[in-house]
């Protein structure tokens, strides 16, 4: 074997935990150096809670320092089962402190979909509100399998913790409930544990809008890096007046932690947590707080632009608008950008494996390049290859492939899914799009998503865009549908607006006004509501197979 001659530091003087704390780059480490630099500031407003960063650092070391003492150790799994709360916030980064992974639940799924997480997540412990206990308990009664020793139930209203709710959860369960309190126990003993840049962070679950959910393992790594390539190309930047962030989409969500919460934080600026999406609490957030960014799905945008009291809120701090998951219309896009002059609107793309933004559009590409997802992030190496597993050439449709230190480290316990995810070398998020000469990412459509009909592919999101042009449309899904002389039918299902009358015919006549022949759809189904994710995502595999009255 040949002499290994690579330069190296001579460590050996200093102890393992020292080399760690003055070289990682973890999560929990992020409320202690913004603690030394921003003190009083508010990190947290949660309605008539604020959390300073000072204190955001001190109640999460003392969360690490509690569930050490109670046994959990690195790598053991915590449970959080809670809406956009500061204890959710404080527990989260008392999790990352001790090197505890967090699976954050999904607030939507049933019981039984969380009763299988938690079987593959093997958590050992929960934090849970309490007024979500009896869906907790439910799911850990129907898991083939339950780890969960102790649940630490969330004061939700501050007035004390509900005895009856704790003595019906623990009667119903395996496990001991106790007051999420008793972790606020060790104020003021900093928590300093090892835990390593490559450990998981947290699980997060896909959407499963394509195939069963997969659970997604995010390092604290991806996470620090994301979140320093979202502040920088946001232009979160830390200044002498704190600016603020409301938070509308929900916390277990990557695009609510990673891609908003942790930038918000890291760059100083103060994270306003709604319990979801109410365009009031946004006005109300706008009068109160000096509001620099706010990210949100198109549909939340149309609402605020509606908004009777729009013209009532200070939003001249309004620095940029994000939009995500969903197309917007290029009507609301132009009447955002006249409400809003001081801001950029723009489109930022990514997946839960690639810890977003991995996408996102420049100032420059606004009214430009509107319909493409914008450039490659700039920690983010982003390719088209075909199905043979070859780089393709700038302008050629293929898969959207993806290198960066932003990626997931794999998907819970299945090799399967990982080896075809990492294959050629490239991660393989199953988007299908191309690049242009300037280095922008256009998408055409998910691979599942494709409607091939006659002989044709058709891009779902090419016919949306369309349908989304027509004045009565609020919002739309194109898939296919059987059909025995097409193979696929490409059908639209629409929601109509609120005061205009559904016409079919007259839609479709729109649609062949800008779309291929081949493009429009042979079937448009009128619905009431489109069947959804808990962040807006639209659930396209429950419209292929739903009977439906056509149009």
């Amino acid at each position: 074997m040949s002499e290994d001659l690579r330069m190296r530091a001579d460590l050996s003087g200093v102890d393992e935990l020292t080399r760690n704390l003055t070289h990682r780059i973890v999560v929990g480490d992020i409320p202690t150096r913004a603690a030394q630099t921003f003190g009083d500031r508010p990190a947290i407003v949660d309605g008539d809670r604020t959390v300073s960063f000072g204190e955001l650092e001190s109640l999460s070391n003392s969360v690490a320092n509690a569930l050490v003492e109670r046994g959990m150790r690195r790598g053991d799994r915590l449970a959080l089962h809670s809406r956009n709360r500061w204890q959710f916030v404080v527990t989260f980064f008392g999790c990352a402190k001790a090197g505890i992974t967090v699976f954050p639940v999904n607030l939507m799924l049933t019981a039984a979909d969380i009763a299988v997480q938690l079987a593959e997540t093997r958590c050992t412990a929960a934090a849970v509100d309490y007024d979500l206990l009896g869906h907790f308990t439910e799911a850990c009664a129907h898991a083939e399998s339950l780890s969960v020793e102790t649940v630490y139930a969330i004061d939700v209203d501050g007035g004390g913790a509900s005895s009856a709710a704790t003595a019906t959860a623990t009667a119903a369960a395996a496990y001991q409930v106790q007051p999420w309190e008793t972790l606020l126990t060790h104020d003021g003993e900093v928590a300093e544990y090892l835990v390593d840049d490559r450990d998981p962070l947290h699980c997060l679950y896909t959407s499963g809008t394509t195939s069963r959910a997969k659970g997604v393992i995010t390092s604290h790594l991806s996470a620090v890096v994301s979140a320093l390539n979202s502040g920088m190309q946001l232009g979160m930047s830390p200044r002498t007046q704190a600016s603020a962030t409301p938070i509308v989409l929900p916390l277990f969500h990557v695009t609510a932690l990673d891609a908003i919460l942790m930038p918000t934080l890291l760059s100083g600026s103060t994270a306003v947590l709604l319990r979801g999406f109410d365009a009031d609490a946004v006005i109300e957030a706008f009068c109160s707080h000096r509001v620099s960014h706010l990210t949100m799905l198109p549909m939340m945008w149309t609402a605020l632009l509606d908004h009777p009291r729009i013209d009532d809120a200070d939003t001249t701090h309004l620095r940029v608008g994000l939009y995500a998951m969903a197309p917007m219309p290029s009507s609301t896009l132009t009447a955002l950008r006249s409400r809003f002059p001081n801001a950029d609107i723009m489109l930022g793309s990514g997946q839960t494996e690639t810890t977003p933004p991995s996408e996102l559009q420049w100032p420059e590409h606004q009214g430009v390049k509107d319909d493409s997802w914008g450039a490659p992030t700039l920690m983010s190496d982003v390719r088209i290859m075909s199905t043979d597993g070859k780089l393709l050439p700038r302008h050629q449709e293929g898969e959207i492939v993806y290198r960066s230190p932003q990626l997931m480290d794999g998907y819970l316990d299945n090799a399967e899914a990982n080896t075809h995810a990492f294959a050629h070398g490239w991660f393989h998020g199953g988007d299908i799009g191309y690049i242009d000469d300037e280095g922008v990412v256009w998408f055409t459509d998910r691979a599942k998503d494709i409607v091939k009909t006659g002989g044709e592919n058709v891009s779902s999101v090419e016919v949306e865009r369309a349908l989304l042009g027509h004045p009565s449309v609020a919002e739309c899904a194109v898939v296919g549908r059987p059909d025995p002389h097409w193979g696929e039918a490409v059908t639209a299902v629409v929601v109509i607006r609120d005061g205009h009358i559904a016409d079919p015919d007259g839609i479709r006549a729109h649609c062949r006004e800008v779309l291929a022949p081949f493009k429009v759809p042979k079937k448009i189904v009128v619905v009431d509501t489109l069947p959804k994710t808990a962040t807006g995502k639209i659930r396209k595999h429950e419209l292929r197979t739903a009977p439906t009255t056509d149009g």
